[in-house]
C-alpha cells in the first residue's frame, strides 16, 4: 500500500472533516448489516491520517494533540465504530516514540507513513481484573521470544498489518511485542457480538507458540515509571470518540424533527421545529454537547502543555483535565443518543431507520473504564491534591 504523507495540522483535519463526509453516508448500513468497514479503512490508511503522530524527523506531520482530539472526534460523529478501530494504533504508536530504539522507530514509523495499521490485543478476560495480563513472553531461540495467550475485546486486530501484544516476560514485568498479522501461531477470530460499535470486529486474538524477534518486543513497564501521558492520550481519544457521538446524535435528531417529526397537536405551530418545548430541549442537549466539546478541547491542552515540560505535576494536571472530559462527554454521549427518541417522536423508534445506532454505540463505548473512578480521582485531586495513579487508565 502507497499512503499519502500529511504535511500538517490543517491538512490532518481538512482530510479527517473529509472523510468523516464520506463515511457518514454509509455509517446507518454498515451497522444495521454489520459489514465490516475495510474499504472505509483503507480509504484512512492511504489518507495519510494514521501516520500524523509520526514524529517530523522521520518524515511525519506530528500533529498536536489538538489536531489528534479533533480527528478522532469527527470521525467519531460520523460513525463510532469507525472511529474506534484506530484508537488502539495512536496508542501503540506513542509507546514506539517513548520506548522504542532508533532502529525500531526508523522501522515502525516508516510502515506508519506507507499505510500500515495496528491492531491490538491487550485485554483479557476472566482474570482478576483487567491489568492481571497472563499472556507470556517466554524466551525463544538466539534471544527471540515465544508468546502464548488468548486477548479479547482486539479491536482493529482483524484490520491490522501489525497486532501489539500485551504480555509479561519471566520477570513479570509488562512489555508489548509487535507481531505482524500473518505469523504462524497467531489466529484472529472475529467473535465479536456487542450492542453497538458492531463493526469493530473487536472479538479474539490467540497467540500459541508465535516467534518475536528480539527488536519487536519494547519494555511497556518503563512508561509507568515516570510522569507520563500515556493514559493521558489514550483517554483523549476516547472521550474525542464520546464527544462525537453525542455530536452526531443531536445532529440527526434536528435534521428528523426538521424534516419528519410532526408537531404535537397542542403546540399550535405548524412544524415540529416550531414547538417551543422541543426547542428548550434541543438547547439544553446542545448545552451539553458543547460543554463536553470545551473540555475535550481544555484536556488536549492540557496534555500539549505536561508533552512541553513533563513532571508529575503537569503529568496530574493533564489526566486529570482528560478525566473531566472523559466523563462530560460519557454523559452527554449517552443521553443526548437516548433524548433523540424522546425529541424525534415515535417514528424514530422504528428499527428499519437504525437511530438506535447512536445510542447503542454510546452505552457500549462509555462501558470501556467506569467514569465512577475518574470522578473519585477528580475529587480526590481537588480535595487533597492527590495525584492520580500512573496505571495507564487517566
Amino acid at each position: 500500500m502507497t499512503a499519502h504523507v500529511i504535511a500538517d495540522d490543517a491538512e490532518a483535519l481538512a482530510v479527517a472533516a473529509s472523510l468523516a463526509g464520506e463515511f457518514r453516508a454509509g455509517a446507518s448500513a454498515r451497522d444495521a448489516e454489520r459489514r465490516l468497514p475495510r474499504e472505509e479503512l483503507d480509504r484512512l490508511s492511504a489518507s495519510g491520517l494514521l501516520a500524523a503522530t509520526v514524529p517530523a524527523e522521520h518524515g511525519g506531520a506530528d500533529v498536536s494533540d489538538s489536531t489528534l482530539a479533533e480527528i478522532f472526534r469527527l470521525l467519531a460523529s460520523a460513525d463510532a465504530s469507525l472511529s474506534q478501530i484506530p484508537q488502539s494504533h495512536f496508542v501503540y504508536v506513542n509507546v514506539i516514540r517513548r520506548h522504542g530504539t532508533d532502529e525500531q522507530r526508523k522501522f515502525f514509523f516508516a510502515e506508519l507513513l506507507a499505510g500500515r495499521r495496528f491492531g491490538n490485543a491487550q485485554s483479557e478476560a476472566g482474570t482478576k481484573h483487567v491489568q492481571d495480563i497472563r499472556t507470556r513472553l517466554h524466551p525463544g531461540p538466539a534471544g527471540s521470544y515465544v508468546l502464548d495467550g488468548v486477548k479479547h475485546y482486539s479491536t482493529g486486530a482483524l484490520f491490522a498489518d501489525w497486532i501489539p501484544v500485551l504480555a509479561r516476560a519471566e520477570d513479570d514485568k509488562l512489555h508489548v511485542a509487535y507481531v505482524p498479522s500473518n505469523a504462524p501461531g497467531l489466529t484472529v477470530i472475529d467473535d465479536w457480538d456487542g450492542l453497538g460499535q458492531r463493526t469493530t470486529a473487536s472479538g479474539t486474538v490467540r497467540l500459541e507458540g508465535v516467534e518475536v524477534p528480539a527488536d519487536r518486543v519494547l519494555p511497556h513497564h518503563l512508561t509507568f515509571e515516570g510522569p507520563q501521558l500515556h493514559g493521558a492520550v489514550a483517554q483523549l481519544l476516547h472521550a474525542a470518540i464520546d464527544a462525537g457521538i453525542a455530536g452526531g446524535a443531536l445532529a440527526e435528531a434536528a435534521e428528523f424533527v426538521r424534516t419528519k417529526s410532526r408537531p404535537w397537536f397542542e403546540s399550535g405551530v405548524e412544524s415540529a421545529a416550531e414547538d417551543p418545548l422541543l426547542i428548550q430541549r434541543f438547547g439544553e442537549l446542545a448545552i451539553q454537547v458543547r460543554a463536553s466539546e470545551a473540555l475535550l478541547r481544555e484536556a488536549a491542552r492540557a496534555v500539549e502543555a505536561a508533552r512541553a515540560d513533563l513532571t508529575d505535576d503537569s503529568a496530574a494536571e493533564a489526566s486529570i483535565a482528560v478525566a473531566a472530559a472523559k466523563v462530560s462527554a460519557a454523559q452527554a454521549a449517552v443521553e443526548v443518543a437516548s433524548a433523540l427518541f424522546e425529541v424525534s417522536g415515535t417514528r424514530s423508534a422504528l428499527n428499519s431507520l437504525n437511530l438506535h445506532r447512536h445510542w447503542r454505540d454510546a452505552r457500549t463505548h462509555t462501558l470501556h473504564d467506569p467514569t465512577r473512578w475518574k470522578i473519585q480521582h477528580i475529587g480526590r485531586y481537588v480535595l487533597n491534591g492527590t495525584r492520580p495513579p500512573r496505571h495507564g487508565l487517566l
